[in-house]
């Protein structure tokens, strides 16, 4: 009997044990996963008891949260300009979770940052209900504001950086959506918004900057075009240029977007090359350097990297193992290339930066209800991606193409830009996409900027054409804030 009672006695120590252990595991491991879940409701009603910090652009708020009296939610969360910095901001809602910034950001913008802690202390004790941090974005309102213009009802993004410190300037995509549509506390307006955005074929909650990769076209054209500097050829060394490159290993030919030569005898300068954005040459380079060497260029430019800007941005590619005649198409930027428009500014913003290749960041600051600053984000190098002396080289290229090429609807009178355009297909009966990427001024830039309008409702575009006017809008914004 008394040993049966042992046995007992020691089942229960054994049970009471695991029990304790259970607990501080649901505690102390699974609490901040399942805490952090959209669907813990209790998590967001303790949330709306407090104001939720502001998302800023300088020092306007975008997002913020009102008192709203007598409902389930003490607070509601509003955007101004909801639809233009949308690609940002994300969304607040109790029944779809967050997005974006509102996402990323939760921590301080909830007030549940720890170096929030002695705040809601001293909240608490002054008998004041705590509240969350702010975090000041990288945006310059009047650039969002001009790509958001140039951009109008077309499909498409624009990103621009800073090119010295990779700081997202402007982060814009259309068809975008309003996330006061989607905060309301009205459940069955925001249920009726979402499944209206889930079901439009534009896919308006499809972050375009950041996740969405397309062909780039001709302006991968700089990329090649850094292989070869980097490989020895200088801007005036000559390269064929005939009105058809005959595929490697192929019965097909790549002709020339104008149906010519690029040069008298079929040849051409590698400078006047990219000028006129000659596909033969660009495809005789491709072969000439080979895929390992455009896959290197490009990697060092951020392809094949995941960026968390703080919200993951899309891996852009290069094919991983080309044929020759997959290789001559890949340094066209057609093929399988394909990138984010985050991706072809920063390929701009690391010419435009004497070579070095800088991480994109879109938070500025970390601020704590009361403004003063918690951290402050400081430029960090991703890698050099060319010589200085190369990088001037081909910057000194891209004003020619503004000046005197391709790009023409890039001028601005007293500025000196450089740029690339870019018409990238998408295969039969499908539009092509308009691209444009460009630095200024060439000699000190301030601003890089990729444009790609995916669809104007045309037959033909050209980037050119579609893309550069809204390239040099946001330029002059930045230049003039």
């Amino acid at each position: 009997m008394i040993r049966a009672i042992r046995r007992l006695g020691w089942v229960f120590g054994i049970l009471s044990i695991l029990l304790s252990i259970n607990l501080t595991f649901q505690q102390f491991i699974l609490a901040p996963k399942i805490n952090a879940q959209p669907g813990n409701q209790r998590t967001v009603l303790a949330e709306y008891e407090r104001e939720r910090g502001p998302i800023l652009v300088g020092t306007k708020p975008v997002a913020r949260s009102v008192a709203t009296p007598k409902q389930t939610f003490k607070f509601l969360r509003t955007y101004s300009d909801g639809v233009l910095y949308a690609p940002a901001t994300g969304f607040y809602s109790s029944l779809y979770g967050s997005t974006g910034l509102e996402r990323t950001e939760n921590e301080i913008l909830s007030g549940n940052d720890p170096r929030l802690f002695v705040d809601r202390i001293e909240q608490l004790v002054a008998g004041r209900v705590p509240e969350g941090g702010a975090v000041q974005t990288t945006l310059v309102a009047s650039a969002q504001k001009a790509a958001a213009s140039g951009l109008g009802d077309n499909i498409g993004s624009v990103t621009a950086i800073d090119p010295k410190t990779g700081a997202i300037l402007a982060l814009v995509q259309s068809p975008s959506f309003d996330p006061n549509g989607l905060s309301t506390h009205d459940a069955a307006a925001a249920q009726d918004y979402y499944e209206q955005l889930e079901a439009d074929p534009d896919k308006p909650l499809l972050n375009r900057p950041l996740v969405q990769t397309i062909p780039p076209g001709s302006t991968f054209k700089l990329v090649t075009a850094a292989a070869a500097l980097e490989a020895g050829y200088e801007p005036d060394s000559s390269v064929p240029g005939p009105a058809l490159y005959p595929l490697p290993g192929s019965t097909k030919s790549l002709p020339n977007w104008f149906r010519g030569p690029c040069g008298p005898n079929d040849t051409t300068t590698l400078a006047e090359a990219l000028a006129v954005s000659c596909n033969t040459a660009f495809a005789y380079l491709g072969n000439e350097l080979g895929a390992d060497a455009l896959r290197t260029q490009s990697n060092k430019f951020g392809f094949e990297s995941s960026f968390d800007v703080p919200m993951t941005a899309a891996t852009s590619r290069f094919p991983d193992d080309p044929d020759d005649a997959q290789t001559a198409m890949s340094a066209i930027g057609q093929f399988d290339v394909a990138a984010t428009s985050l991706q072809m500014a920063m390929v701009t913003a690391s010419i435009a930066n004497q070579g070095v290749t800088m991480y994109p960041y879109l938070v500025n600051q970390v601020l704590a209800p009361d403004l003063t600053v918690l951290s402050q984000t400081q430029p960090r190098e991703f890698e050099r991606a060319m010589t200085e002396q190369n990088a001037g080289k081909l910057m000194g290229m891209m004003v020619r193409v503004v000046s005197s090429g391709t790009g023409s609807n890039a001028r601005i009178s007293g500025v000196n830009v450089g740029g690339k355009t870019g018409t990238a297909e998408t295969g039969a009966g499908r539009p092509n996409i308009a691209w444009f990427v460009a630095a200024a001024p060439a000699e000190d830039p301030q601003v890089a900027v990729a444009v790609a309008v995916e669809n104007t409702g045309q037959p033909e575009v050209s980037g050119n054409q579609v893309a550069a006017p809204i390239a040099r809008a946001v330029i002059e914004a930045v230049l003039q804030r």
